[in-house]
């Protein structure tokens, strides 16, 4: 089930309203995207066996399983990630708990 942003303001309007410090709701959203996130890599990676299996006989001097480009490839991914999930975590914690009670 997806959720509007404007539905996900309101849920987040509301916890805060319960009590919900800023530092939980950051954490909260955050944690739901960098959670999305490790399962799409650990999905993804069959994926990278056969990518590189294809890659090497295209490339010279690449192996089938490159460990370091892999690791610089997943703190790249990571990173983005983090970055992404931690934008609209901090509009989430200036949501004003008494426009989102009003709201229906």
């Amino acid at each position: 089930m997806t959720f509007s942003v404007a539905q996900r303001n309101h849920e987040m309007g509301i916890r805060m309203a319960l009590g919900a410090g800023s530092a939980h709701v950051l954490r909260l959203v955050v944690g739901e995207g960098m959670w999305a996130a490790l399962i799409g890599m650990a999905v993804g990676r069959p994926g990278v066996y056969l990518v590189g299996k294809t890659l090497k006989g295209l490339l010279y001097n690449v192996g089938a399983l490159d460990v370091r480009a892999l690791i610089g490839v997943a703190i790249v991914l990571l990173a983005s990630a983090l970055v992404a999930c931690y934008v609209p975590a901090r509009r989430a914690t200036r949501i004003n708990p008494l426009a989102a009670l009003r709201q229906e």
